[in-house]
């Protein structure tokens, strides 16, 4: 898992360094964009951090000049400005996040964190996912095992591929809800658990002790636990 940090401030770039490598990604760490350009297209990144005020070329230009040459890591960007015409132009350039300055590290780590669930979502096979004893179709929204089957509304797809593309890790309800429910406005974090309960109960429609498949986590949150 290689992380690039584009950062021209030594300081802020050494916390970001030994914080990401302290959770076991590699870093490769730049200071500016023509850098970031070079190493981005030398290997494949799990994520970009990406300070928006650089030397030479500003971090909005390249972001768009990553995104153009079809670099598909989410970029994630820093920034001191914060004005909602700023946090905008940043987005339109094509960054997945936008955190203004100074930050936590701990709140850029959970949204490296729920921007990769977000792709490893919509990644992989487009119609079938299987993860004993499950066959969920992601067409039909028919989740099977050899005892039986039943159909799930859109959202339960979601929240079941999400927890069986990451079978035996467990995932906090912070994660599946930035996860799912984030773009949507009204939803708190309670929706999570109630959609486990929904799962839990129409897994149990289509196998004996199918609800059991999704095991709560004490302190950590939900997991698919395959058989």
């Amino acid at each position: 898992m290689t992380i690039l940090i584009v950062e021209d401030d030594a300081d802020i770039g050494s916390v970001l360094r030994r914080g990401f490598a302290a959770e076991e990604y590699e870093v490769e760490l730049v200071g500016d964009g023509e850098q970031a350009l070079a190493v981005a297209t030398d290997k494949p990144l799990c994520a970009i951090i990406l300070d928006v005020m650089l030397p030479g070329r500003s971090g909005l230009e390249v972001c768009k000049a990553l995104r153009a040459a079809g670099q598909t890591a989410p970029i994630i960007m820093l920034s001191a400005r914060s004005s909602v015409s700023e946090r905008t132009e940043g987005l339109m350039a094509g960054a997945d996040d936008y955190m203004v300055k100074p930050f936590d590290f701990e709140e850029l780590l959970a949204r490296v964190r729920v921007q990769e669930l977000k792709r490893e979502n919509s990644e992989g096979d487009q119609r079938h996912l299987i993860v004993p004893p499950l066959d969920l179709d992601l067409e039909t929204r028919t989740v099977s095992t050899e005892a039986g089957s039943v159909r799930l509304t859109e959202r339960e797809v979601d929240l079941l591929a999400l927890l069986m593309r990451h079978a035996g890790e467990p995932l906090s309800r912070a994660d599946i809800f930035s996860a799912l429910w984030a773009g949507h406005g009204g939803a708190s974090l309670n929706v999570v658990d109630v959609y486990i309960g929904y799962l839990r109960h129409k897994l149990g429609e289509a196998i004996a002790d199918g609800g059991r498949l999704i095991v709560t986590v004490r302190g950590r949150g939900f997991m698919y636990q395959p058989a």
